[in-house]
């Protein structure tokens, strides 16, 4: 048998400096804590990764491979790779990550960041599975106006640097600029279903109240309302 093609999975993570990680949420954990979730967030999203087996998972790091925190993932996870993430801005650095995947041959790759733990190993294989249907780029809208997946099949360089130049990152117009892109492109897309990400104090409250989750709040934060969730 001919086996199926890979798609590597790059994760795009910050390394978790208090006072530089997860700055929204910080008037909520503390600068420490809203690390700490930064660090919790990492792990989680790269087991993700790996769970959903459909190719080489990557790590692309920011600002550089010299945190600790990255040695301690090249550790725990040894099947992985890192990188150091390049480029001016986030869709600089998005593009080469995406471009640097492709150019190993591979008919597609995904990209994804730590902030979305309702992300799941299923929606990765969906997203494999666009880019194998016929898909040349994949979204995974987020409700915020933002994505929290892309996925790009077997694209040249300047296809790719044109979906993610000049986009406002953080604003809620990056979704409807990046459809708009592979309209104008002539880009045949595709879209997973629409997931939630951790970015502000409200977004605690609901991965607080997700059984499958709040274990990644643990020690962090407790919502206010809420009973004890503890073993008694």
């Amino acid at each position: 048998m001919v086996p199926e093609p890979r798609c590597p999975i790059l994760v795009f993570a910050k390394a978790p400096v208090p006072g530089l990680a997860k700055t929204r949420l910080i008037p909520a954990l503390g600068a420490t804590g809203a690390a700490d979730l930064q660090r919790r967030l990492t792990h989680a999203a790269v087991r993700r990764a790996l769970d959903a087996d459909i190719g080489p998972v990557q790590l692309w790091c920011s600002p550089d491979l010299e945190h600790q925190f990255f040695d301690e993932c090249r550790e725990a996870y040894p099947s992985i790779s890192l990188h150091p993430q390049q480029g001016a801005d986030l869709g600089t650095r998005m593009a080469h990550a995406l471009q640097t995947a492709l150019a190993t041959g591979t008919s597609g790759a995904l990209l994804i960041g730590t902030d979305c733990p309702a992300l799941s190993p299923e929606d990765l294989r969906q997203g494999r599975d666009a880019l194998r249907g016929g898909a040349q780029v994949v979204l995974s809208p987020a409700e915020d106006g933002g994505y929290v997946l892309v996925g790009v099949a077997s694209l040249g360089p300047d296809s790719v640097r044109r979906l993610f130049d000049d986009v406002p990152w953080g604003t809620d117009q990056v979704l409807a600029i990046t459809r708009q892109r592979i309209a104008d492109n002539g880009l045949r897309g595709d879209e997973l279903p629409t997931r939630w990400d951790i970015d502000r104090h409200p977004d605690l409250q609901r991965l607080a109240a997700d059984p499958a989750l709040r274990g990644l709040l643990h020690g962090l934060w407790e919502p206010c309302g809420f009973p004890d969730q503890g073993d008694g």
